[in-house]
C-alpha cells in the first residue's frame, strides 16, 4: 500500500439511504469484514423525517460511524455531503442493498496505488436478486476513455473507488441527476484520465425485480439527459471520436428501451392487462422510434448475443 505523509493511503466509505433497508446490516457487514479497513464510513441519511432508526442500525454494525441527516435531499447532493466530509484519499460508494465481497477494498486501492495517474479503479460486479443469488456474472473488462463513453463494460458506483482529488476537481456528483448521476459522474472523471479494471467479482449489485420494472422508464429518460449533454460538450469541444461514441451509447439506450417495454408488455399480457402492454409499446414508440430496428439489426448482425445485461447501462 502506497505511503502518504508516512502512513498508508486513506479509503473513505460514503453511504446514502433514504430507508431501513432490510438489506442494510448485510451490506454494512460486507464493509465492516474489509481485509482492508477503510478509515471512516459515512452514512448521510436523505428524506427521512426520523433518521433515529438508520443511526441505530449503522451504529450497531459500525459503532464509529459518521451519521449525518439531510431531510430534503437528493441522493447526489446526499453524497456530495458524504464526500465533503471525507478523510481519505480515496472514496469508495456503498448502496444499502449491495454486498462487498473481503478484498474489494484491498484490491482497489492496490491498483490506484500502482497507477498514481489513475483517477479511478473499477473490478467485476456480479448482479444479485433479493435472495442473493446471482443472476448475472461479473463481465467487466478493462476499456479506455471512448469504451467508457460507449458503456461497453459496466461501470457504476457499486464498483468504483475514485481518487479523491479529481473527485473533488469534477465537483462530485451533479445535484441535478437523481438517476443515471453516476454515469454522469464517470463521464467528467474519464475526461481526467485513466480508469483502472481490478478482475475479479468484488462487488455484488442488488435488482429488484419491482423497482426495476417501477422505474426503466425514468432511468431511460436519465441515461438520454445525461449522455446528450455530453455529447454536445465533447461536439463544441471538437472532439468528434468521444462524440461519435456518446452517440453509440445513446443508441444502446433506446434498444434498452425497447427491450425494457417488450419485456413490460409480455409480463402485462400475461397478467390479462393488454391495456398496460399497449401503453409500454407506445412509451418506447414515443421515446425510441428507431430502437426496435435497430434492436433487431444488431441481434441478427450479432447472432443473438447483443441484448444483455450491458445493454442497460446504468442503475
Amino acid at each position: 500500500m502506497r505511503m502518504t505523509d508516512g502512513r498508508p493511503s486513506l479509503v473513505s466509505v460514503v453511504m446514502a439511504t433514504n430507508r431501513i433497508s432490510e438489506y442494510l446490516v448485510e451490506a454494512l457487514e460486507s464493509m465492516a469484514a474489509q481485509h482492508r479497513q477503510p478509515v471512516e464510513l459515512i452514512v448521510v441519511v436523505n428524506g427521512m423525517p426520523d433518521a433515529e432508526p438508520v443511526t441505530t442500525a449503522v451504529r450497531t454494525i459500525v459503532p464509529t460511524a459518521l451519521v449525518l441527516t439531510l431531510p430534503d435531499a437528493n441522493v447526489s447532493t446526499a453524497r456530495n455531503l458524504g464526500i465533503a466530509r471525507a478523510k481519505g484519499e480515496y472514496v469508495a460508494f456503498l448502496d444499502d442493498d449491495d454486498r462487498w465481497h473481503r478484498d474489494r477494498l484491498a484490491l482497489q486501492a492496490a491498483a490506484l496505488d500502482a497507477a498514481p495517474e489513475a483517477v479511478a479503479s473499477y473490478c467485476g460486479m456480479r448482479v444479485i436478486d433479493e435472495a442473493g443469488s446471482v443472476l448475472v456474472e461479473a463481465d467487466q473488462a478493462q476499456v479506455d476513455r471512448q469504451g467508457i463513453a460507449r458503456r461497453a463494460t459496466g461501470i457504476i458506483g457499486p464498483n468504483l473507488l475514485v481518487r479523491r482529488a479529481p473527485l473533488d476537481q469534477v465537483g462530485g456528483f451533479h445535484p441535478a441527476f437523481t438517476q443515471a448521476e453516476d454515469l454522469d459522474l464517470v463521464l467528467r472523471l474519464a475526461q481526467l484520465g485513466e480508469f483502472i479494471f481490478v478482475e475479479g467479482a468484488l462487488v455484488d449489485y442488488r435488482a429488484h425485480a419491482e423497482s426495476v420494472t417501477r422505474r426503466h422508464r425514468e432511468l431511460v429518460r436519465s441515461i438520454d439527459q445525461v449522455l446528450l449533454v455530453h455529447r454536445a460538450a465533447a461536439a463544441e469541444r471538437g472532439d468528434r471520436e468521444l462524440a461519435g461514441a456518446l452517440s453509440e451509447s445513446l443508441r444502446k439506450n433506446r434498444r434498452f428501451a425497447w427491450w425494457r417495454a417488450l419485456r413490460s408488455a409480455r409480463a402485462d399480457l400475461r397478467r390479462g392487462k393488454p391495456g398496460g402492454a399497449a401503453r409500454e409499446i407506445a412509451w418506447a414508440l414515443r421515446v425510441a422510434p428507431t430502437g426496435l430496428v435497430d434492436g433487431m439489426f444488431r441481434h441478427t448482425r450479432l447472432g443473438g448475443s447483443a441484448v444483455r445485461s450491458g445493454e442497460a447501462g446504468g442503475r
